[in-house]
């Protein structure tokens, strides 16, 4: 029988982005899922919308996922007195758009998980919900490979270079 319920520790995990209306947003609804207790997920932007997506929140809800709760926030929040301490952080901004990504100081763990923003999507109604579920898809496949990490196993070197590897694994389209 194993005692690992009693020992093993909660991380908090923070997914930034610019807006927190979208890819960071879901991150957090995943990885709350994901994490089984594990993990702990918050999300903030640097620049945030202050609502939302639509589109986010009935993806989430459709995959039935507890949206109670989510919103868009400053990153600021996290850096308050009484803010939970994080363990890691992942951007989940994409350079590519040339987007501000939010830098955070201190010593949790940080890698950079950069996605295409299904916000910033023009043409129909399908495609911009069909680009909403890529990045749904992406960001759970990140997150079960860190969440299934051998967290006890691994030096801080080590588990940093695996962040950064989930980083840049390019998951081929479905």
């Amino acid at each position: 029988m194993s005692q690992s319920g009693a020992s093993e520790k909660l991380f908090n995990v923070l997914f930034l982005c610019t807006g927190n209306s979208a890819r960071s947003i879901l991150g957090e609804a995943i990885m709350n899922d994901l994490g089984q207790g594990r993990f702990r997920a918050y999300s903030a932007g640097s620049m945030p919308k202050g609502e939302v997506h639509p589109m986010a929140l009935d993806l989430i809800r459709q995959s039935g996922l507890p949206s109670d709760g989510l919103r868009s926030k400053s990153w600021d929040e996290f850096a308050a007195s009484g803010a939970p301490p994080m363990h890691f952080i992942f951007t989940v901004c994409d350079n590519a758009a040339n987007e501000v990504c939010p830098i955070w100081p201190g010593k949790p763990m940080t890698a950079h998980w950069g996605l295409p923003d299904p916000a910033a999507v023009e043409g129909s109604e399908v495609e911009r919900r069909l680009a909403f579920a890529e990045t749904y898809r992406m960001l759970s496949n990140r997150i079960r490979i860190f969440t299934s990490l051998p967290f006890q196993a691994l030096d801080e070197l080590s588990l940093q270079g695996r962040l950064n590897d989930i980083g840049k694994h390019a998951p081929q389209s479905s």
